[in-house]
């Protein structure tokens, strides 16, 4: 079925026009202190643009056929977009200029906004392209050793790996870089624990910055969350390959458990992915105290943070009750400290998780 204005209905197009304005109104807030008139929100047919911004109709287009199919994250980045055209035009007055031109760029590097209208977050340049290939390639070689059925050279070419990220970005904090970000998984409406302590190892040991984001689902008019991770090119791509290499595994070690215990429901199946998840942090954590041990210490990246609050700039934290902590939970941690990084898996990780595989893919 085609996903365009005949597929999805009056109802959901009313919806999906109310969504895309309240997405709109928290934009302004955020990101302009509400400096901005609402304008008229119009969705159109047109395939040669994603957004446009006309300044004498007060009219901001977005492209029907783009919103409808692609993640909800690249419409807002379109829409932000947008809205800083908007800015320019209503709030500094800069009629003249071209459409991309200095007072536009300004807009955009102080609020953290693409300049480019894509959707895409750009590749980040950084001094030197050479040496995040071979520190990529390096990786996926450490991460094929840890293939071996010899649980102590799989955990020592899994700790080898992790720590060649660390010196890696340790030397790279005198160099001046550029940051990205990325939404991993599938939008859902409830975000457990598992999930929950995959995004903290994932911003604790890995150098990236993660937070949920709220996104909308226009085919289903569903709300829901998904989440984004902040940093450079070769981090964003190793946390990316993380986040679906643990979530496939966990699935993995809960059909094995259940075969193993002869259980036949999957009433304990989150509180079981919930301890993986906690065991293998557990693992992290004990592999930081031996780095720490050879004076390998990471600092926060400031840069990465600034970009990252330029993105949100008002977060909310939340605190949340964790799962029982059952036998299903204890079953589920011992697995998780046993868990061991390996090559991407075919199929698990999604068309950017053969970054990490051999001769770092396509």
């Amino acid at each position: 079925m085609r996903a365009d204005s005949e597929s999805i209905g009056a109802e959901l197009e009313r919806a999906l026009v109310r969504e895309l304005l309240g997405e709109w109104r928290r934009l302004n807030a955020s990101y302009f202190r509400n400096a901005l008139r609402a304008p008229v929100l119009a969705l159109t047919e047109s395939r040669h643009f994603l957004g446009r911004w006309s300044h004498d109709e007060r009219t901001l287009e977005l492209s029907r056929p783009f919103v409808l199919s692609h993640p909800w994250g690249r419409v807002v980045e379109v829409l932000k977009h947008e809205m800083a055209h908007q800015y320019v035009h209503e709030i500094l007055r800069e009629l003249g200029e071209t459409a991309h031109g200095s007072a536009f760029r300004g807009v955009c590097d102080r609020l953290g906004i693409d300049h480019a209208a894509s959707g895409v977050p750009p590749r980040s340049p950084t001094s030197d392209g050479d040496d995040e290939e071979r520190m990529v390639a390096r990786i996926a070689k450490l991460l094929a050793l840890a293939e071996s059925p010899n649980q102590h050279e799989a955990e020592a070419a899994m700790a080898a790996a992790q720590r060649l990220m660390l010196k890696y970005n340790l030397e790279q904090r005198a160099v001046a870089q550029r940051y990205g970000f990325r939404h991993l998984g599938k939008p859902s409406g409830r975000v457990g624990e598992a999930e929950r302590l995959l995004a903290g190892l994932l911003g604790k040991y890995f150098f990236v910055e993660v937070i949920w984001v709220p996104v909308y689902r226009p085919l289903e008019a569903k709300r829901g969350s998904v989440l984004e991770i902040c940093g450079t090119d070769p981090n964003l791509a190793m946390a990316e390959y993380v986040h679906a290499y643990l979530s496939h595994s966990s699935e993995e070690l809960w059909r094995a458990h259940k075969r193993a215990a002869r259980v036949s429901s999957n009433r304990d199946r989150r509180t079981y992915l919930a301890g993986v998840m906690a065991g293998f942090a557990e693992k992290l954590a004990r592999q930081s105290t031996e780095q720490r041990s050879e004076g390998l210490v990471w600092i926060s990246d400031g840069d990465l943070s600034d970009f990252y609050r330029k993105r949100h700039p008002h977060i909310r934290n939340v605190r949340y009750g964790g799962q029982r902590r059952t036998e299903a939970f204890s079953h589920g941690r011992e697995a998780g400290k046993k868990l061991v990084l390996r090559k991407p898996i075919a199929g698990a990780t999604g068309s950017r998780g053969r970054l990490l595989g051999p001769g770092r893919g396509s």
